[in-house]
C-alpha cells in the first residue's frame, strides 16, 4: 500500500542567489550578518526627476556559465538572467548529478512578481520611434514572466512540473510552498523552486512612486529602508532572484546529499481585503502563519525566529506585528522577529527565497539576523528585531513570511533536519 503524501518529508540540498549584497548565499550572509547595506543612488539610469532616485542594483552581474551560450542570454531579459543564474547556482550547490537521476523526476518553479519589464520599456520605446516593423521577435519571450521557469528547464532537461507563480511580494514564498506540495504529492523528487526579479528601470521606479509607496530618502540611501521604526517612509526596490533545491528526503540520503534544513509547513490565504494594503490587525497573515503551524504539525512554542515580510511601509510592518502577536502570543515576546530588507532592498517576487537563503544560513550559524535602521522603534511595533546588530541564539524552526499587493499571504516554516 502506498504511503500517504504526508509521510514524504522534504528538505533542502542547494541554495543560490543573485543580490546587491551578493552574488552566493555565503557572500549575501556575511554582508547581512555584518550589517551592511546594498541600497545606494540608482545608477542604471537618470533618476533625477523621480520622488524615489535610490535602489538595491545588482551591479558586476554577468549570465555566465548558466545559459548555453551568450547569444541565449541576450535573448533573456534581465530578470530571466537572474533568475537563471541563481538556479544554476543553486543545482551547483546541492551536488544534484543530472546524469544520474530520471529527469523527469525534476521540476521547476520559478516565478516572477512583474516579470520583463526592461524588455516591456525597451520595446515601447522602439515601437513608439520607429513603428511595429521594428519590434524584436523575441520580445514576447522575453517579457512574460515564465520565461525564466521555461527556459531553465529546457536548458537542463528537467521534465517535472513545471509552472511560475505570480502572486507579487509572495511570488517566490508560494514557488517554494507549491514545489513543497508537489514532492509532498508524489509528483516529483526535487524541485528548483524560487523566485526573480528585476524591475529598476524608469518605469517601474515611476509607477511605485506614483503609489506613494516608496521611501524618498534620497540624501541618505543606507539608512531609506527601516522595517519598523517609527521614521520609515515607504519601501525600496531591490533586484535580484533565489532560488532553492527542494528534493524528497530519501531521494537526498540515497546520492549523500548535504541537507540544509526540513522544510515541514506551508500557509497560504487571502486578505480579500483591499488592493494594496493588508487586512485590519493583520488577519489574513495571522491566518495563514497559523496554517502553516497546523501542516508542520508544530505549536508556536515551538519557533524561534520568524523573518518577516517587514518592507518599512507605514501600514504593513504594524499589521505583521499585530499577526505575530495574535498567532504566537505570550511566546511572541520570546521570539526574534527581523526584517532583512533595510539590507537587501524590496526584491518583490524574489524576496522570500532570497530571505529564505537568509534564513538557512541563520539557522546553520545559529545567529539571527539584524534588522538594521531600527533607531527608534515605532511604540505599534514592540517586538524583538535585533536591532541593528545580528544575534547569537539557537535557531531550530523559523517561519518566513512573504504578503503581497491583492492580498496574497505565504509563510513557511522549516526545521533542523533530524534524520
Amino acid at each position: 500500500m502506498a504511503s500517504h503524501w504526508t509521510d514524504r518529508r522534504v528538505v533542502v540540498t542547494g541554495l543560490g542567489v543573485v543580490t546587491s549584497l551578493g552574488q552566493s548565499a555565503d557572500e549575501l550572509w556575511r554582508n547581512i550578518a555584518d550589517g551592511k547595506c546594498g541600497i545606494d543612488k540608482i545608477t542604471c539610469f537618470d533618476a533625477s526627476a523621480f520622488d524615489c532616485q535610490i535602489a538595491a542594483e545588482v551591479r558586476n552581474f554577468t549570465p555566465g556559465a548558466a545559459f548555453p551560450s551568450p547569444k541565449e542570454a541576450r535573448r533573456t531579459d534581465r530578470f530571466t538572467q537572474f533568475g537563471i543564474t541563481a538556479a544554476h547556482q543553486a543545482l551547483l550547490n546541492s551536488g544534484l548529478d543530472l546524469e544520474k537521476v530520471n529527469r523527469d523526476d525534476i521540476g521547476v518553479y520559478i516565478g516572477s512578481g512583474i516579470g520583463g519589464l526592461h524588455t516591456t520599456e525597451e520595446q515601447h520605446k522602439i515601437y513608439m520611434e520607429k513603428g511595429p516593423g521594428r519590434l524584436s521577435p523575441f520580445m514576447i519571450p522575453m517579457l512574460i514572466l515564465n520565461m525564466a521557469s521555461g527556459l531553465f528547464s529546457m536548458y537542463y532537461k528537467l521534465r517535472g512540473p513545471n509552472i511560475a507563480t505570480c502572486s507579487a511580494c509572495a511570488t517566490a514564498t508560494h514557488a517554494m510552498g507549491e514545489a513543497w506540495r508537489c514532492i509532498k504529492m508524489g509528483d516529483a523528487k526535487a524541485m528548483f523552486a524560487g523566485g526573480t526579479e528585476a524591475t529598476i528601470v524608469p518605469l517601474g521606479i515611476g509607477g511605485f512612486c506614483a503609489m506613494k509607496a516608496m521611501s524618498t530618502r534620497n540624501d541618505d540611501p543606507k539608512h531609506s529602508s527601516r522595517p519598523f521604526d517609527k521614521d520609515r517612509d515607504g519601501f525600496v526596490m531591490g533586484e535580484g532572484s533565489g532560488v532553492v533545491v527542494l528534493e524528497e528526503l530519501e531521494h537526498a540520503k540515497a546520492r549523500g546529499a548535504r541537507i540544509y534544513c526540513e522544510l515541514v509547513g506551508y500557509g497560504n490565504t487571502a486578505d480579500a481585503n483591499h488592493m494594496t494594503s493588508p487586512s485590519p490587525e493583520g488577519e489574513g497573515a495571522a491566518r495563514c502563519m497559523r496554517m502553516a503551524l497546523k501542516s508542520a504539525e508544530l505549536n508556536p512554542s515551538d519557533v524561534n525566529y520568524i523573518n518577516a515580510h517587514g518592507t518599512s511601509t507605514p501600514l504593513g510592518d504594524i499589521a505583521e506585528t499585530q499577526a505575530i502577536k495574535t498567532v504566537f502570543g505570550e511566546h511572541a515576546r520570546k521570539l526574534v522577529v527581523s526584517s532583512t530588507k533595510g539590507a537587501t532592498g524590496h526584491l518583490l517576487g524574489a524576496a522570500g527565497a532570497m530571505e529564505m537563503a537568509i534564513c538557512i544560513k541563520a539557522m546553520e550559524h545559529n545567529v539571527a539576523p539584524p534588522t538594521i535602521n531600527l533607531d527608534n522603534p515605532d511604540p505599534l511595533c514592540d517586538l524583538d528585531y535585533a536591532a541593528n546588530t545580528a544575534r547569537e541564539m539557537p535557531i531550530n524552526v523559523f517561519v518566513n513570511n512573504s504578503f503581497g499587493f491583492g492580498g496574497h499571504n505565504a509563510s513557511l516554516i522549516a526545521k533542523r533536519f533530524v534524520g
